[in-house]
């Protein structure tokens, strides 16, 4: 890379944010950090604007712009408030790559600005794909944007299609690690306590998404993300539970050849791989050791115990708006139990319940999107007695 790559990282105070900025940090001579945005911690996020001279700094409560602003009086920094400000700056020349690492569908507005301004996305906000894909997809072509995955499991398939040599996929295989439930029955699943879903056995991940993984929400939130980004139907998405979360996706061809893309479980990894793309660089994680790897292992997913994986599929069957009631309905059911309002089961019990009685629109555009998920999450929020 011969000049610096300046980077907007959306979410920069959540678990990508922080692991892009681990990337940022090990390779000053390659990046640089043009915009940095949370939407309410501002600690972190003030620690971050010094660290890395952030041209500018979004706080997406305007609430609390007044604390951040007077923080970084005098520095680099220019500090601005709300979301408005944030799809404003991502339109900006200054930028060229914008990390997609906000948490849930607040994601979907910037990314839009910003692949309406023909960005390069590193996108780890599966929601936004989710929640509006046919608009996403359709935006990308338009205006000649480029969405990087940043999911390990999607940064896996793209790798493998860079190998493929153009010959057409047959099916991808997504593997899931199987969260920390695999070996529990229902009856235990049943019981299971929020702190006890947030101890996921491989990966460092945010709140939302171990509750997700935990659920198994994750992996069809990842088939439904999969569907649009490879133009690959739902029934050539295959999902395997691998709990060593070595194997991190495979692609199939019509011969039966499989292509796999491993290493160790680190988010810096695809991280990396979005930032320097088409080159590699090294982000500091352990490479795998063969002579000492042991056996992998595979099973099928069970969902009697995980049914939210069924879920997500019969949402991408459905098609037009009903992903994005899931999503809408399954944020609102998994912050009620990480408040310890809702037990494990009832968050899949909730989105069942929303995804029937939703209203559904075949053919949804962006306005049907931001009112399905304003009265999904009503609903949800109905449910949770």
């Amino acid at each position: 890379m011969s000049t610096k790559k300046r980077i907007a990282i959306l979410g920069s105070t959540g678990s990508i944010g922080t692991q892009t900025l681990d990337v940022i940090r090990q390779h000053r001579d390659l990046f640089e950090v043009e915009l940095i945005s949370a939407r309410s911690s501002v600690d972190a996020l003030i620690a971050q604007a010094r660290e890395f001279d952030a041209a500018n700094v979004v706080i997406s409560d305007e609430r609390r712009y007044p604390q951040v602003a007077e923080a970084l009086k005098g520095s680099c920094s220019k500090v601005w408030g709300g979301i408005s400000s944030l799809c404003d700056l991502v339109r900006e020349s200054s930028v060229d790559i914008v990390v997609g690492a906000m948490v849930g569908f607040s994601g979907l507005r910037p990314t839009l600005a910003a692949l309406e301004a023909s960005k390069t996305v590193a996108l780890a906000n599966k929601e936004t794909l989710v929640a509006a894909g046919p608009i996403v997809v359709e935006t990308l072509r338009r205006h000649k944007g480029k969405i990087l995955p940043v999911d390990s499991e999607h940064s896996a398939i793209f790798q493998c299609l860079l190998a493929s040599g153009g010959n057409p996929v047959e099916k991808i295989h997504l593997t899931a690690s199987g969260g920390p439930f695999r070996t529990w029955d229902r009856e235990q699943i049943a019981r299971a306590t929020a702190a006890q879903a947030l101890k996921h056995p491989n990966w460092d991940m945010g709140a939302k998404v171990t509750i997700d993984s935990a659920t198994m929400m994750n992996k069809g939130l990842e088939v439904i993300e999969a569907r649009w980004l490879f133009d690959v139907p739902a029934e050539k998405i295959n999902v395997v539970v691998h709990p060593e979360s070595i194997i991190h996706s495979m692609i199939e061809f019509k011969d039966g050849a499989i292509i796999a893309q491993l290493g160790c479980p680190d988010m810096r990894e695809p991280i990396g791989f979005a930032l320097s793309y088409p080159e590699r660089i090294t982000v500091g994680n352990r490479k795998l050791d063969f002579a000492t790897l042991g056996s992998l292992t595979f099973q099928a997913p069970d969902l009697k115990r995980f049914p939210n994986l069924e879920l997500a599929y019969e949402a991408i069957r459905r098609g037009g708006n009903a992903p994005c009631a899931l999503n809408a309905s399954n944020e609102v059911a998994v912050a009620a139990y990480l408040k310890g309002l809702i037990s494990f089961y009832d968050i899949s019990r909730i989105n069942e319940k929303c995804l029937a009685g939703m209203d559904f629109v075949a053919q949804p555009e962006l306005d049907d999107i931001f009112e399905t998920n304003r009265m999904v999450a009503s609903m949800a929020n109905d449910y949770i007695v």
